[in-house]
């Protein structure tokens, strides 16, 4: 059987940055962006705000099955979100952003900084050029959102925790900068989208 998702060996809080970046390079995700089939449907599932799944109104309980759906997750060019399979193509309901950003890990300061996120699915994300991270145009109320795969600007994204977009907050203020900004793995990116 093929693994796509490595499980994470330990708890996330335990790992270092670097076999935080073993498991990123051994990552494998199934090639969605390459199928289209012919076959669609619904899926007759929804992914919450809350980043909980449902299928046909109850709750999908075994995170192992949210982990293999997640795998085969697919946005849309015209927004909508599908479960993709080389046979069939299904629609599914997404409330908000079909993952979380649940915790963070932080090394090194302002750009030299690298910023590593586990979603919700035990997935890891390096925030960077190819995994941007923006916070809204209005900095009254924030949008953290984190880019996990697909089209930059179309593709999947993962909500950031409230406390974690505060911690990144804090991080951004301290080091001052104008414009106020967060910094991972040589990428800048401003609190306030312009």
């Amino acid at each position: 059987m093929v693994s796509f998702a490595p499980s994470l060996p330990k708890d996330f809080s335990q790992l270092s940055l670097a076999e935080a970046a073993e498991l990123l390079a051994a990552r494998k995700l199934p090639p969605v962006e390459s199928w289209h089939p012919e076959r669609t449907g619904d899926s007759a599932m929804e992914i919450r705000a809350d980043g909980s799944w449902y299928h046909e109104g109850g709750r999908i309980n075994r995170p192992a099955m949210v982990k293999l759906f997640s795998t085969i997750l697919r946005r849309e060019a015209d927004g909508s979100h599908v479960l993709v399979t080389p046979a069939e193509k299904l629609v599914i309901a997404v409330e908000d952003t079909p993952f979380r950003a649940v915790e963070m890990k932080s090394e090194g300061a302002g750009a030299t900084r690298k910023l590593i996120f586990r979603l919700d699915t035990d997935d890891l994300i390096l925030a960077g050029a190819d995994h941007p991270l923006s916070f809204g145009r209005d900095p009254d109320h924030p949008d953290p959102r984190l880019h996990v795969r697909g089209a930059i600007g179309n593709g999947l994204e993962a909500r950031i925790d409230r406390a974690l977009y505060y911690e990144l907050a804090d991080i951004a203020l301290a080091e001052g900068g104008d414009p106020i900004a967060i910094w991972s793995n040589g990428a800048q990116f401003p609190l306030v989208d312009r």
